[in-house]
């Protein structure tokens, strides 16, 4: 059945079989992304209000995700079909017996970081002995751990939630961010690009890619070309939300102003244009919501010497997207 999907993924894409005639009757999907509606999901909220969706025989209901909507709970509850994580929070549930597959790759390179004010004296990895960092928990965590332990610094971590506040107010002399989102915060309240020290994770060999589209193995093998249509799809939708982003920040904002998210145009159009530095590699359209096996394999290993699984699961029955 892989090897179905995998010949159906590729005639949807070459434009050998149109879409529309690739299936019978629509099929009742629904996606959750893992955050509240904002750009970082842009692709799939463009999927659907152009009918890409419709046009692979799905009709797709999109869900609002959020704090209260842990993604990969909602898969195993039947809740949702489909739903977007990252790549380390699929290696892990695959690991702890989780039947959970990766369908396609989406954000291939890290936005995670450190920011620190270059007037706290941290301008190299070495300088965060002793200092003050806040850090995100869950995932938010395994990297800057790493990131220390890979330099043998000891900082004081201090938990931090859904603001830069306290980064704002000096009470942590450095803060996890992400680029699309905190980092433009920061900037927004008067820091100037200069005042800071920025350590982005995937600079210091240790590249996490973020988002991808996952769903059940029992949904996999039921239906592959199913979710081969339900990737390809969804992977169009980003490629149009990059090439018509005033269209794109449009449905965007429409989203986030029904969840009352509070955003703004201006930060939006920000996350819209990092989700496509960090969605394509080096523009290389080709690579595409591809996993890299180097990338999985580093990733994997970096859990497994932080202790959060034994072993890394096999890449083949892991990841079931274009290859």
């Amino acid at each position: 059945m892989r090897r179905t999907a995998a010949i159906v993924f590729l005639l949807l894409v070459m434009g050998v079989v149109p879409v529309a005639e690739a299936v019978d009757a629509p099929s009742r999907v629904s996606l959750l992304p893992q955050w509240i509606p904002q750009g970082q999901f842009a692709g799939y909220m463009v999927a659907l209000e152009k009918g890409f969706y419709s046009e692979a025989g799905l009709d797709l209901k999109l869900l609002r995700g959020g704090p209260s909507a842990p993604p990969i709970e909602t898969l195993e509850s039947g809740a949702a079909t489909f739903c977007t994580a990252w790549l380390s929070t699929g290696i892990q549930k695959r690991a702890a017996g989780v039947r959970l597959v990766n369908l396609g790759q989406v954000i291939q390179r890290s936005a995670l970081m450190l920011l620190a004010k270059k007037s706290s004296g941290i301008n190299t990895p070495a300088s965060f002995d002793g200092k003050k960092v806040g850090i995100w928990g869950g995932d938010f965590r395994i990297q800057p751990l790493a990131f220390f332990r890979k330099y043998n610094v000891s900082p004081e971590i201090v938990p931090v939630y859904s603001t830069v506040n306290l980064f704002l107010k000096g009470g942590v002399q450095a803060v996890s961010a992400m680029w699309y989102n905190e980092y433009h915060c920061i900037l927004n309240c008067g820091v100037n690009p200069e005042e800071l020290a920025t350590f982005f994770f995937s600079e210091f060999s240790l590249n996490f890619p973020e988002d991808g589209l996952y769903c059940l193995e029992r949904t996999y093998e039921s239906d592959p070309d199913l979710c081969a249509r339900f990737a390809h799809a969804s992977l169009k939708g980003w490629l149009y939300a990059f090439e018509h982003k005033d269209e794109a920040l449009a449905v965007v904002m429409k989203h986030a102003e029904a969840a009352y998210t509070g955003t703004n145009l201006a930060h939006q159009r920000w996350m819209l244009n990092r989700m496509q530095d960090l969605i394509l590699r080096e523009s290389d359209k080709s690579a595409l919501g591809k996993l890299r096996q180097e990338d999985y394999s580093k990733v994997g290993e970096i859990l497994k010497d932080l202790k959060l699984i034994r072993e890394t699961p096999p890449y083949g029955e892991f990841y079931r997207g274009p290859r």
